[in-house]
């Protein structure tokens, strides 16, 4: 390179490039230090020590992250954890994938129903949440009152430890539906249709069609949903506060609940910060399980 050219790169108008280029970027590395990093870096900090709201905070080490692995209650929040993120990811994927499946077709008025089934993504959390539990009342709920239409007098659903869990469960899961079955709807617009006719010409019907074309091709699509579904599931807070309150008899309480009980309630916040980065490594290594099992099933992942 010349003396020139090294001129022009290091001059006045390069740096003035190098000026504007940090001006630009300046919003989002301010935001993204001052809201991601240091809170986290807060949060591990204060998970090291016992912090209660009041009066000093002092050093403990990782005496919180010892506790949690003695703590019953932890255990038991975790199993209603694991247990509502089992009973969401498949209904969810598979529901989603059916309704992906019956309007992807370019049939006039198809885009109502789309958006019929769509609206609830858009909808308040806590709006969604109120209105279920309204419906799920146990003497004056809509639910009820249809079953007693027919001669079925409802249970009690949100206050039975049997049925509370799949309750939330199933409001969790027509809330967040919609945005699953419109990634679908793209994924399976993209699939060639020539990969179809050839499946014809082979004498594949519509179910061999399914699990031999349009399945592999939006294998893609599918990892992507579990994973994002996998994750909000796993961080699930809305519908547990304002349906049931964790309970009955602990039935719902789940970990991110417990971590807002522990931090609010009864003002642990050492205890509930080390809680969140407990919860923080469950949701990493399970991302990278997931980022790894993709090979093995995920079209055109297997030589990643």
């Amino acid at each position: 390179m010349s003396r020139s050219n090294k001129r022009r790169r290091g001059g006045p108008l390069a740096r003035e490039a190098q000026i504007a280029g940090w001006l630009f970027i300046s919003p989002v590395v301010l935001g993204f230090t001052l809201l991601l990093l240091f809170p986290m870096g807060l949060a591990f900090y204060m998970s090291l020590t016992d912090w209660p709201l009041l009066g000093d905070h002092h050093f403990i080490g990782l005496d919180n992250y010892r506790d949690i692995m003695t703590d019953a209650m932890f255990w038991e929040v975790l199993g209603n954890t694991i247990y509502f993120t089992a009973g969401l990811v498949p209904l969810n994927i598979v529901l989603a994938l059916v309704l992906a499946l019956l309007l992807s077709k370019n049939i006039r008025g198809i885009g109502l129903f789309r958006t019929a089934i769509f609206v609830p993504v858009m909808t308040s959390l806590i709006v969604w949440a109120i209105v279920w539990k309204l419906m799920y009342a146990t003497e004056s709920g809509l639910i009820n009152q249809l079953l007693l239409m027919i001669g079925i007098k409802g249970p009690a659903w949100l206050y039975d430890p049997n049925l509370a869990m799949p309750a939330v469960i199933v409001t969790s899961v027509l809330k967040n539906v919609g945005l699953n079955m419109v990634l679908f709807i793209a994924a399976l617009q993209q699939v060639p249709r020539s990969l179809y006719e050839a499946a014809t010409l082979d004498g594949a019907g519509r179910r061999a069609s399914f699990f031999n074309v349009t399945l592999p091709m939006i294998t893609p699509t599918v990892f992507l949903t579990v994973v994002m579904t996998v994750i909000g599931s796993l961080k699930v807070f809305g519908q547990i506060y304002v349906m049931t309150q964790g309970g009955p008899s602990n039935s719902t309480k789940v970990l991110v609940y417990y971590i807002w009980e522990k931090a609010f309630k009864l003002f642990q916040f050492g205890y509930a910060s080390s809680l969140a980065y407990v919860l923080f490594l469950i949701v990493l290594i399970l991302t990278l399980l997931q980022w790894q099992l993709r090979k093995r099933w995920v079209f055109g992942e297997g030589d990643a």
